[in-house]
């Protein structure tokens, strides 16, 4: 089959199962990724994680045993479709004016089929050098679940590697570190009364908005110089079980986005302390943040097989948004990562999700050049 062709092939095959997360379901889409790359020589590992969630850790053996095997890792679930409706099929994987469409296309399934292409174009660099680990996850949507899960219960499949690339939405342009995430649910507790007799109870919602009230314009710390400044947000909020009652109980979610001088311990502690007694702090997801060093050498060479792609001369550069390398890295050996891939950062998450054509070619032919050159070079 053609290269083109094959690329496209699998994006669309992986588009057309549904991974809306939540609710979660990655057994189908894993299972069918288990086969192929079965049957181009990859041994693999399934691992369940839940009621139809899977992670899937596939290996290319090399015979340069010695060195350590590039890595490669992608989520194969998706967010919701939102309300709006869509132009195209999320599900069918159609192709207009050159924009290949469905959730998940962007983020990140077009990435996966692409570096999977590319493992089999370079099967021989592959396995005359010291091989790919692909390390497929479940769950990344909701706070890198399945990411956790391998860690946890599976750790003896993540071998040690020589270098990780994250194939998330990029628009090939290489990126080397992300901010890290740290989600509090923040609860109150009031007395519950009639509504029409609201002075002889508590108000749970009241003491909520006070909370918010205080945190608004809470700082978590001082700006990185490529992170920028960390950011809070309040994402979701409920609270009370009728209108003509007082709600006893009322809680909210907060989001806080920071950087590697950053410490969560200390930025959840400034936070509770400042809300004060009436509200109880717990923490929902806690993932670091992740910078590599623009200087080492072999993301120099990421930079440089990417240069020819972009029009400006590339700068070191983050996103904001986390990734599986926040909990990956440490039980991949600490390797240096790059973020890359071939999805438009714009589109993920949106309405008529889409990736373009050239851009997922132009990934397979990069994602294949970075696997000659380890196969050659290693992280040297």
């Amino acid at each position: 089959m053609n290269p083109n062709d094959e690329v496209i092939s699998l994006t669309r095959a992986l588009l057309r199962f549904d991974t809306i997360n939540p609710p979660g379901d990655e057994s189908l889409c894993m299972a069918f990724l288990a086969d192929y790359l079965q049957q181009h020589g990859f041994s693999i590992h399934l691992q369940r994680f839940g009621e139809r969630r899977f992670n899937l850790v596939a290996r290319l053996a090399g015979r340069r045993a010695y060195d350590k095997p590039l890595a490669f890792t992608g989520h194969v679930d998706t967010v919701p479709l939102g309300n709006a409706d869509w132009r195209f099929d999320a599900f069918a994987g159609e192709i207009s004016d050159g924009r290949l469409y469905g959730r998940g296309a962007s983020d990140m399934k077009a990435a996966i089929a692409a570096f999977i292409v590319a493992c089999r174009q370079q099967h021989e660099a592959i396995t005359s050098g010291s091989g790919v680990v692909l390390v497929l996850t479940g769950g990344e949507e909701t706070g890198c679940d399945g990411a956790r899960a391998l860690i946890n219960e599976t750790r003896d499949y993540l071998p040690a590697v020589g270098a990780l690339i994250v194939g998330e939405p990029t628009a090939n342009y290489p990126v080397i570190g992300h901010k890290g995430a740290l989600w509090l649910r923040c609860e109150t507790r009031g007395k519950t009364a009639h509504g029409a007799m609201p002075e002889l109870g508590i108000n749970a919602i009241y003491l909520a908005a006070e909370a918010i009230g205080k945190i608004r314009y809470f700082e978590p710390g001082a700006p990185h110089p490529l992170m920028k400044q960390p950011t809070l947000n309040v994402g979701t909020i409920s609270g009370g079980l009728n209108i003509n009652s007082v709600p006893d109980r009322s809680w909210f979610d907060v989001d806080i986005r920071t950087a590697p001088n950053l410490r969560h311990e200390e930025i959840r502690q400034r936070l509770t302390t400042l809300m004060g007694d009436t509200v109880t702090v717990t923490t929902l997801v806690d993932l670091p943040s992740i910078l590599s060093e623009p200087h080492n050498g072999w993301i120099r060479r990421v930079f440089e097989r990417c240069a020819p792609l972009h029009d400006a001369p590339l700068q070191p550069r983050v996103v904001p948004y986390f990734t599986d390398a926040s909990l990956l890295l440490e039980a991949l050996g600490a390797p240096p990562c790059i973020i890359l891939g071939p999805g438009e950062p714009a589109m993920a998450h949106q309405t008529d999700e889409y990736c373009a054509v050239d851009k997922l070619l132009q990934a397979v032919t990069l994602y294949g050049d970075l696997i000659s050159d380890w196969g050659r070079r290693g992280a040297a």
